[in-house]
């Protein structure tokens, strides 16, 4: 699965606060009477300025001391929430994303623009609880929904964040909003609409991840991750719903066209060689491939009707269009195959011996005798193939002529008996169950067996 903590790295939270807002912050500090706001004590402000020093070195675990001691001593303090704001950080940096998200409730609740109005000292501050808020949900292994609502909350707040901090150039400000504050909150959204069908595709909730990652691409239709996600969750059904294998193929090419790389995540050969290859092992070939790539690009679900033919579909289509077509010779293909197989034997003698089997068709290979024959030998060759003797059979009574070898005719008959090796299935026919085979006169020999054309006797 796609991974979105990298936008808001540990590293880049302290980069992007020491470049934007800490500058404000520190004139801050400084000017205790910002706002109406002031120290009770020195001490009061050396317990702030260890903490915000913690927080800035990434030291988590000595600002929540600094933090924790502050709050005993001054629970009533002019700056709480100030204090709340080094709170949500220092969680974070903590490892402890979740009381993170928990301490930034109030103050996203309340907004930040309300709770930090002071032109000067508000803008940082709102964008470090916006920031450390935004970083800390993508970091909570299962969030409550209270703490995904922060998030969301927050994650929004942040992407249309638009009050410059003090002193901060227009052009700078500009830059910073576009490339350090809304890609993590893109993030963070992007997040929380996979968290769902993360969560139910890590419970092999096959059916509920599906749903999930479909209403995500509802909000993020250009997302080839969630696409990806949804065309496994598809594929996982597809053993109880055979439908759901068309559906995956069209989610994993869509996750191929629109980005192969999955957001970067993953590396692109190998996503679209798995993409290829699942329609490929379905469909039988790679036929009609390069058509489904085109559609994929109109949307981010499949038609309700569409429909990818698998290779057994296929199959079984041509073989209703040659039963069709060739009823005859599809009929004896099932009973050679049957002789054939493992248990040939028992299927003759079961199944097909002295049963009347429907009309047939074949060639003529050898009568026995060749005139007025009992024997008739017959091939039913697929076509293109050289006639093989595979049937005999056996007349009642001899015909009247001499039929003509390698000509085709129809016949029915009763099976009798049957050889494997060599392959040979014996009927039992009369003459007038053969149609369509042709004879000649048999040539009388002279009477008497005497010569004739000879030199005349001397009287």
């Amino acid at each position: 699965m796609q991974k979105f903590s990298g936008f808001v790295s540990g590293t880049a939270a302290i980069a992007v606060l020491s470049a934007v807002v800490m500058t404000g912050t520190v004139q801050f500090a400084r000017a205790q009477d910002a706002g109406g706001k002031k120290w009770k004590d020195t001490a009061e402000y050396d317990l702030y300025m260890s903490a915000n020093k913690n927080v800035s070195a990434n030291k988590g675990a000595e600002a929540l001391a600094d933090l924790d001691n502050w709050k005993a001593k001054y629970a009533e303090s002019d700056y709480k929430d100030d204090r709340a704001v080094l709170y949500i950080q220092a969680y974070a940096a903590a490892k402890q994303p979740a009381k993170a998200v928990d301490a930034a409730a109030d103050i996203i609740n309340r907004g930040v623009d309300t709770v930090f109005s002071d032109p000067k000292a508000g803008p940082p501050n709102a964008i470090r609880a916006l920031f450390s808020t935004v970083f800390a949900i993508t970091q909570v292994a299962d969030p409550t929904p209270e703490e995904l609502a922060i998030g969301d909350k927050a994650a929004h707040t942040l992407l249309d964040y638009n009050r410059k901090p003090d002193g901060v150039a227009d052009a700078a400000w500009a830059e910073a909003r576009t490339t350090q504050l809304q890609p993590p909150a893109k993030a963070a959204l992007l997040f929380i609409a996979m968290l769902p069908g993360n969560k139910a595709f890590k419970d092999k909730n096959w059916a509920g991840c599906e749903a999930a990652y479909a209403k995500a691409l509802g909000t993020y239709p250009q997302n080839s991750a969630i696409s990806y996600q949804l065309g496994l969750c598809m594929r996982s059904q597809a053993a109880e719903k055979p439908e759901k294998r068309s559906q995956a193929a069209y989610e994993f090419q869509r996750a191929v066209v629109i980005d192969a790389t999955l957001g970067g995540s993953a590396n692109a050969d190998t996503i679209k060689k798995y993409a290829d290859g699942y329609y490929t092992n379905m469909h039988g070939s790679d036929e009609g491939l390069a058509a489904l790539k085109e559609l994929v690009k109109a949307s981010p679900l499949p038609p309700a009707d569409f429909k990818v033919k698998t290779a057994t579909e296929i199959a079984e289509e041509e073989q209703a269009i040659f039963e069709k077509s060739n009823p005859q010779l599809a009929l004896w293909m099932k009973i050679k195959g049957a002789l054939a197989d493992t248990n040939g034997e028992q299927y003759f003698a079961g199944q097909l011996k002295d049963s009347q089997v429907p009309q047939l068709r074949g060639t003529l290979v050898e009568a026995k005798p060749a005139c007025r024959p009992k024997e008739l030998i017959v091939a039913v060759p697929l076509p293109g193939n050289t006639p093989t003797p595979e049937i005999t059979l056996k007349l009642e009574a001899a015909l009247t002529g001499k039929p003509e070898l390698n000509q085709e005719f129809h016949w029915e008959g009763v099976p009798s008996a049957f050889t494997k090796d060599p392959f040979m299935l014996t009927m039992d026919t009369a003459k007038d169950k053969l149609e369509g085979l042709k004879t000649t006169p048999c040539v009388a020999a002279p009477a008497g067996g005497k010569k004739t054309g000879g030199a005349p006797k001397k009287k």
